[in-house]
């Protein structure tokens, strides 16, 4: 019999449909306007009193709250009125002061029983729902200098293990300068270290006693540094945004020298300031021995300790970089530690500095690079100076017991947060160069909220134009192919939710062309079927064959258009790739319900029975 589906073919698309309207409903759950408080980089605590005081100040500004959540590590008080939002804000960050970090947020209303199928609503974009934005500067000029003081540790280490006699190393510019005892030490070093460093040009200088050699960097190494350093950046600041876990974060070059890093949904700006502006790293030196000469020895002081100080080798063992992955833990008395794992290299060179070192201290160097920022006038206009700085500090300083592997542990932090930031930087990996923020913007919920209420706007809109040319052009079969079209963006919503796809502006843009080109297939069949209707075919018999037949031209130009979103997705970057996302989705979803679903309704109402003329 025509137009008839076995059993199975309506059970599947009834599955689809119902699968479809679950996973969808999180979304009609709009996100409730929250402030969040948490720790400014200590462990979080605030006892109920406290609490308890801050909402009574808050009714008493006729500040509606609807709820107060609290965990381990913050207070979530959801708010009833967006409007609340910026006051609240306010009036918590004053009452508590320093030592806080007050954020808007927007906290998820799901369902519970929703929430238990792992259904969720869409994750919006930074122009949907707010978020930070920063540009990163990435200090090229850091990035020689650090390169060239690791290739003066090296140089050091070679000389010393040939026996060859130096004075002293001194990194200018892009240089590094050294001094000897006389010209024939000189000659040696410089043959011996040009075999292993053939990237720099090499130069005799005269001095008054003794002789010195030159090593400059050539312009080609100044520019794969360089790269290097915006290429590593770029690798570590991702790392450490999905360790933040943000939901699709943009992390891009911008020039030759910036980084545009955008996360949505995060109002913390502290919390993700210190966490993506950090640019620590860890050193691992010998303290140095008393007779050591000083051109060989730095002194630094402890972190955490007034007034300590220790003297340590020059020479690095090895760097954060070595780290291949890092947990915090506690001690046996309860303080906080640091577990750290080393790739095969660093567990080598750590070998091999330890067990010959026994009995000898063994120190941890906290390298952080920072930026104090004065405002001064130029030509009448206020200009930020940013004036770069490096703070160095012990943070550990231990007797080597026995010979150090792969594994081992730092002690001494002061909180298990500080801990936990630790490990964090060095399990993403550390900066190649220091980083500065340029630019800091914050784009609030509310902004996000207009957007979206446009574009919810903008979907209604086309699809209420695409719904009345169907029903003017087809009539009841308009009607079908309305309801094949509600399917397709109930199913087009719950596809992007399960696949945790990021709804931007641009997306909204493909979600609405997706509804102009899901009623393609409909028009492809019905005009079908009215030729096939024209050609004398009964009318039975016009509906399998306009659905038969225009299956090859539906299929060709959806396959056409995908290839097309595939390639923006490929190619593409920020917007762009939200679009492609959406239209990709689009495609797929409208296949399938101008296909099968339209048929399948069309086969329900007159499929297999005596039609003698069809509204079409």
């Amino acid at each position: 019999m025509l137009n008839r589906y076995p059993l199975w073919k309506y059970l599947l698309i009834l599955l689809v449909v119902l699968v479809g309207l679950i996973y969808s409903l999180p979304n009609l759950f709009p996100e409730d306007p929250a402030v969040q408080i948490s720790s400014d980089g200590g462990d979080f605590s605030l006892d109920e009193r406290r609490l308890d005081r801050l909402e009574s100040s808050l009714a008493d500004a006729d500040i509606d709250i609807q709820s107060v959540e609290r965990d381990a590590n913050s207070v979530l008080i959801r708010l009833n009125n967006p409007d609340d939002q910026i006051q609240a804000r306010d009036m918590i960050s004053e009452s508590l002061g320093d030592g806080y970090v007050v954020a808007l947020n927007l906290a998820q209303s799901t369902p519970a029983w929703l929430e238990s199928l792992a259904a969720s609503p869409m994750t919006l974009g930074l122009d949907l729902r707010g978020g930070v934005h920063f540009l990163l500067e990435v200090d090229m000029e850091a990035a020689v200098k650090q390169r060239l003081e690791v290739n003066a540790s090296a140089m050091r280490e070679t000389l010393r293990d040939e026996r060859i006699r130096y004075r002293n190393t001194e990194v200018v510019d892009r240089s590094i300068h050294m001094d000897f005892m006389n010209a024939e030490d000189r000659d040696q070093a410089r043959q011996l270290i040009s075999r292993d460093f053939p990237n720099l040009e090499y130069a005799n200088l005269e001095r008054d006693r003794g002789a010195g050699l030159s090593m400059t960097l050539t312009d080609a190494a100044v520019k794969e540094i360089q790269d290097y350093a915006i290429n590593q950046n770029l690798t570590t600041l991702r790392n450490r945004v999905n360790e933040l876990g943000v939901a699709e974060p943009l992390v891009q070059r911008q020039g030759p020298a910036r980084i545009v890093v955008e996360l949505p949904g995060v109002q913390d700006t502290a919390a993700a300031k210190r966490i993506v502006g950090a640019t620590a790293n860890l050193e691992f030196r010998l303290e140095a021995r008393p007779d050591t000469p000083e051109s060989e020895t730095e002194s630094y002081a402890f972190r955490n300790q007034e007034g300590r100080t220790a003297n340590l080798m020059r020479d690095v063992i090895i760097t954060g970089d070595s780290v291949s992955n890092a947990n915090r833990s506690f001690d046996q008395n309860g303080r906080p530690q640091v577990n750290i794992n080393l790739d095969g290299t660093g567990g080598t060179l750590m070998n091999r500095a330890t067990r010959t070192n026994i009995g000898r201290n063994m120190a941890v160097l906290f390298i952080e690079h920072k930026t104090r920022e004065r405002t001064v006038l130029e030509d009448g206009k206020e200009t930020v100076v940013r004036t770069p700085y490096t703070e160095r500090s012990i943070i550990s300083l231990a007797t080597i017991q026995s010979a150090l592997g792969n594994s081992f542990r730092i002690t001494g932090l002061d909180s298990p947060t500080e801990a936990a930031d630790l490990a964090l930087l060095l399990r993403s990996g550390s900066l190649a160069a220091p980083i500065y923020f340029a630019q800091e913007r914050t784009i609030g919920p509310s902004l996000g909220a207009k957007n979206i209420e446009r574009g919810i706007f903008s979907v209604i809109v086309g699809g209420l134009l695409v719904v009345a040319f169907m029903l003017i052009r087809y009539k009841a079969f308009g009607v079908i192919a309305n309801l094949a079209l509600a399917v397709n963006l109930v199913l087009l919503v719950a596809a992007m939710s399960l696949l945790g796809a990021t709804l931007t502006l641009p997306g909204i843009a493909g979600i609405v062309l997706t509804l102009g080109m899901a009623v393609d297939a409909n028009v492809l069949i019905f005009e079908r079927i009215r030729e096939e209707l024209r050609t004398g075919l009964s009318a039975q018999q016009a509906i399998h064959a306009g659905y038969e037949r225009a299956v090859t031209s539906i299929v060709d130009a959806n396959i056409t258009t995908l290839l097309v979103a595939l390639i923006l997705f490929s190619i593409g970057t920020g917007p762009v790739k939200g679009f492609a996302v959406t239209l990709s989705l689009g495609i797929l979803t409208s296949m399938f319900t101008g296909i099968m679903v339209s048929r399948a309704l069309v086969n329900l109402s007159i499929g297999g029975k005596p039609v003698k003329k069809l509204w079409i």
